[in-house]
C-alpha cells in the first residue's frame, strides 16, 4: 500500500516539475525570415569572417603606409673610465706652419643624439603594386565573407526545415494516437460484450503502443531540433519555437538550368573572390619585379653631441638624396618572380576548377528542386489513395469483410502518407533555397 502511495506521490511531483518547466519556457512564433536574420546576428562563423576582413583592411593600410616617411631617433649617454685623450690641433700662433700639441683632456662621459628621416621617391614600383595587391586581397576577403553569409543562411533554412518537420510529425502522430485510443476503447467495449475476439483487441492495443513510441521519438526529435535552433539563433535554452507554415511553404518557378548557370557565374561571391585574387597575384608579380630597380629616397637628419671639456655639436642639419641598390637582386629576384608566377598559376587553375564546380552544383541543386516538386504531387496523390483505401477498408471491416489487421495496416499507411506529404513541402522549400545559394542570390 505504501509502495503504491509513493508511486503516486512521485508521479504527482514529476508532473508538477514538468508543469513548472513548461511555465518557464518561452513560446516564440518564428518565421523563416526571422530565423535567417537571427542566424546572421549570432553566427560565430561570420564573426571569424569579419575578423579576416579587418585583417585584410589593416594589411592594406600597412602597405599604403610605405608611402610615408620613416623617422628614426636615437640617443646615447655613456660613462667612461677616464680614458687618455690627446687632442692634437694647430694653434693660431703657428704661423710658421708648426703646431703645438694640446695637453691631455680628461673625458668621463659622452652624450649624442641622431635623428634621420627618409621619404621614398622611387622604389621600383614595389610600393605601388604592393598596395594594389593588398586592395585586391581585401576585396576578395569581403567577398569570401559574403559567401560565408549565404552558407550561414542556408544552414538556418535547413534547421528551420527540420524544426517544421519535427512539429508536423508530432502533430500528426498525436492526432493519429487520439484516434487509435478511441479505437482501442471501442474494441474494449466490443470485447467485453463478447462481440470481438481478444486477439483483435490486442492488435489494436499493440498498434497504440507503437504509435506512442513513435510519438516519443517525434517529441524527442522536436526537443533536440529546438535546442539546436535556440543555440544557432542565440535564444534562451527554454525557448519553444513554433514555425510559421503559412509564409514558409511556397513553391517557386524553377526556370531553366541555363538561366541558373548564368546567374551563378555572375553572382557567386567565391567566383568573384578568385577573380580578385588573380588580380592580386598579377600585382604581386609586378611588385616582385620591382626589386630589379634601385631605390631613391629624400633623406634628412639632425646630429647633436656633447663631450664635456672637449666637443659640443648643435644644429648639424643635413639633407640630400639617397640611392640604394642591392646588386644581389640581379640573380636573386628571378626565383622570387617565378614563385609569384606559380602562385598566379595556382589561382588560375582554381578558377577553372571553380567554374566546373559551379556548373555541377547548380545542376544538382536544380534537378533536386525539380525532383522535390514532383514528389509533392506524388505524395499528394498518395494521401488521397491512402485515405480512400482506409475508407474502403473501414467499410469492409464494419461489414465483416475485412480483418482488424487490414484496418490497422490501412491506418498506418494513411499516417505515413500524411507525414511524407507534409515533409515534402519543407524539402522543396529547402531545395529551392539551396538552388539560390549555389547561384549566389540567397538573401
Amino acid at each position: 500500500m505504501r509502495y503504491k502511495v509513493s508511486i503516486k506521490a512521485a508521479g504527482i511531483a514529476a508532473l508538477l516539475l514538468l508543469a513548472g518547466q513548461g511555465a518557464m519556457a518561452q513560446v516564440k512564433q518564428l518565421s523563416l525570415a526571422q530565423a535567417m536574420e537571427l542566424s546572421l546576428q549570432n553566427s560565430k562563423q561570420l564573426k571569424l569572417s569579419n575578423a579576416k576582413v579587418e585583417e585584410a583592411v589593416a594589411n592594406t593600410r600597412e602597405m599604403w603606409n610605405n608611402h610615408l616617411p620613416d623617422v628614426k631617433v636615437t640617443g646615447t649617454y655613456m660613462r667612461l673610465n677616464n680614458p687618455d685623450v690627446s687632442l692634437k690641433m694647430k694653434t693660431s700662433s703657428s704661423s710658421t706652419g708648426g703646431g703645438e700639441e694640446q695637453g691631455a683632456v680628461k673625458v668621463n662621459q659622452v652624450a649624442y643624439g641622431i635623428a634621420n628621416a627618409s621619404l621614398p621617391l622611387f622604389s621600383g614600383f614595389r610600393i605601388k603594386y604592393g598596395v594594389e595587391s593588398a586592395r585586391y586581397l581585401e576585396q576578395a576577403a569581403r567577398l569570401d565573407g559574403e559567401s560565408e553569409k549565404e552558407e550561414v543562411i542556408q544552414n538556418a533554412v535547413a534547421a528551420y526545415s527540420n524544426l517544421y518537420k519535427a512539429h508536423i510529425a508530432v502533430s500528426l502522430v498525436k492526432e493519429n494516437l487520439n484516434a487509435q485510443k478511441q479505437r482501442v476503447a471501442d474494441f474494449s467495449n466490443l470485447e467485453r460484450n463478447g462481440v470481438m475476439a481478444r486477439n483483435d483487441l490486442l492488435k489494436a492495443q499493440l498498434q497504440q503502443s507503437n504509435i506512442e513510441l513513435s510519438l516519443l521519438d517525434a517529441e524527442n526529435n522536436l526537443a533536440v531540433t529546438t535546442a539546436n535552433m535556440d543555440l544557432m539563433l542565440g535564444l534562451d535554452d527554454n525557448t519553444r519555437l513554433v514555425p510559421d507554415s503559412l509564409g514558409y511553404l511556397k513553391l517557386e518557378d524553377a526556370g531553366t538550368l541555363l538561366q541558373w548557370e548564368q546567374t551563378a557565374l555572375h553572382n557567386r561571391k567565391d567566383v568573384a573572390s578568385l577573380s580578385y585574387r588573380e588580380k592580386a597575384a598579377y600585382s604581386a608579380i609586378k611588385a616582385t619585379k620591382g626589386e630589379y630597380y634601385p631605390g631613391i629616397a629624400l633623406t634628412g637628419g639632425l646630429i647633436a653631441a656633447d663631450i664635456p671639456d672637449l666637443l659640443t655639436v648643435t644644429n648639424a642639419f643635413n639633407a640630400g638624396l639617397g640611392l640604394s641598390y642591392n646588386i644581389g637582386s640581379l640573380w636573386k629576384t628571378g626565383a622570387k618572380v617565378d614563385a609569384a608566377k606559380a602562385r598566379l598559376h595556382q589561382v588560375q587553375a582554381t578558377e577553372g576548377m571553380m567554374g566546373d564546380q559551379v556548373r555541377i552544383q547548380v545542376s544538382q541543386a536544380y534537378h533536386n528542386y525539380l525532383l522535390s516538386v514532383r514528389k509533392i504531387s506524388v505524395y499528394e496523390r498518395a494521401v488521397e489513395q491512402a485515405t480512400e483505401n482506409y475508407r474502403i477498408t473501414k467499410n469492409k471491416y464494419d461489414n465483416s469483410l475485412s480483418t482488424t489487421t487490414d484496418l490497422l495496416d490501412a491506418d498506418t499507411a494513411r499516417l505515413q502518407a500524411q507525414l511524407n506529404f507534409a515533409t515534402s513541402k519543407a524539402d522543396a522549400t529547402t531545395a529551392y533555397k539551396r538552388l539560390q545559394q549555389v547561384a549566389g542570390v540567397l538573401k
